[in-house]
């Protein structure tokens, strides 16, 4: 695609302006004040022996790991809301589920294609269940492994979900099943989870359709894409010195309704610098940031937020998947190599 919008317009008081617009789409409060702060949890936080109340990423956070670098939540049952199905079982029609799956692919950045979906016709089969009995499932990934979690919806016969998994059917062979919780986990461990780091907590504090959470930054030559190249990375750097940008511990973005929200900690002085490289980012692949976004971020400083309204679903899905978001570059300039002429 080759869709572009016009440059940022000039002038404090425009760019205030068009901030607060968007701004006021950007899930939080409902006074627009700054998002709530979950409370934060023991630093020795073990695996819990019962899911606690609240948002799809708040109970996710629980089970993953802490040495996970990347998960992605997504609350399917948002998803069926937003669409007007909210109640949407594999009791319902075959038509009807097709018809969710269809929209939803099309209109909701997806992070994940359900872990189900492709093992749906044999599990509703032989066991009575699909993909579309999973409330809300996160996946998660880094250097001590992957794994994920489903939450079955409460009124789903576990017993079935464990006689799928003591077939092996598909992604479920050699999960663990947690009947009294409706959960079903591969690749967790004792010990501490996610939801023992404040600052991890903090950036799930306002949940969406989606949510991308991501420990660390992004390398400058990795955030580019796989095919950018010297010329790329020295367009870029000649417009913007990123070394000038603040570290970034870790971040966040979430998608719901045709909004993007991206999540890098309060009371940030780079958060509008960040914001420009949006702009001015090359694109080396399919698609470039102003494919996925309609214009470039509204931007919050207080909470640390930047603001998206998402014009295409699925390239917003590409460039967070493949970590090609400008705002999120670490501060730090990892060199190509330079042309020879050879």
């Amino acid at each position: 695609m080759s869709r572009r919008v016009a440059p940022l317009l000039v002038g404090t008081v425009v760019v205030l302006a068009a901030a607060m617009v968007v701004l006021l789409l950007i899930r939080g409060d409902d006074d627009g004040k700054t998002p709530r702060h979950v409370a934060q949890p023991s630093p020795t936080l073990p695996v819990p022996d019962e899911l606690p109340e609240g948002s799809a990423v708040e109970q996710a956070l629980t089970v993953v790991p802490r040495g996970a670098e990347v998960v992605t939540v997504t609350d399917w049952d948002a998803i069926r809301a937003r669409f007007g199905v909210p109640d949407l079982t594999s009791t319902d029609l075959m038509s009807d589920r097709t018809a969710f799956w269809t929209k939803a692919e099309r209109e909701a950045v997806l992070l994940t294609d359900g872990l189900l979906l492709d093992d749906n016709s044999a599990l509703m089969l032989d066991h009575g269940f699909t993909q579309d009995d999973v409330d809300w499932e996160a996946r998660w990934s880094g250097e001590a492994g992957s794994g994920y979690a489903l939450r079955m919806r409460p009124d789903l016969d576990m017993a079935a979900v464990q006689d799928a998994v003591d077939a092996a059917v598909g992604e479920l062979a050699g999960a663990t099943v947690d009947a009294d919780q409706h959960l079903v986990t591969e690749g967790t461990v004792e010990g501490l989870v996610w939801a023992s780091d404040p600052t991890l907590v903090d950036l799930a504090a306002a949940p969406e359709e989606t949510t991308y959470l991501h420990r660390g930054c992004l390398p400058l030559d990795e955030a580019l894409g796989p095919d950018a190249s010297f010329e790329d990375q020295d367009a870029l750097l000649a417009q913007h010195d990123i070394t000038d940008l603040d570290a970034l511990d870790a971040f966040a973005i979430t998608y719901g309704d045709a909004i993007g929200t991206a999540w890098l900690g309060p009371d940030r002085d780079d958060l509008f610098e960040r914001g420009d490289l949006v702009r001015d980012w090359p694109v080396t692949g399919s698609v470039g940031p102003l494919d996925a976004y309609a214009a470039e971020p509204a931007v919050e400083p207080t909470s640390g937020r930047l603001g998206f309204q998402v014009e295409d679903p699925q390239a917003a899905a590409t460039l967070t998947l493949t970590g090609q978001l400008p705002f999120a570059v670490c501060n730090e300039v990892v060199p190509f190599d330079e042309p020879t002429g050879l």
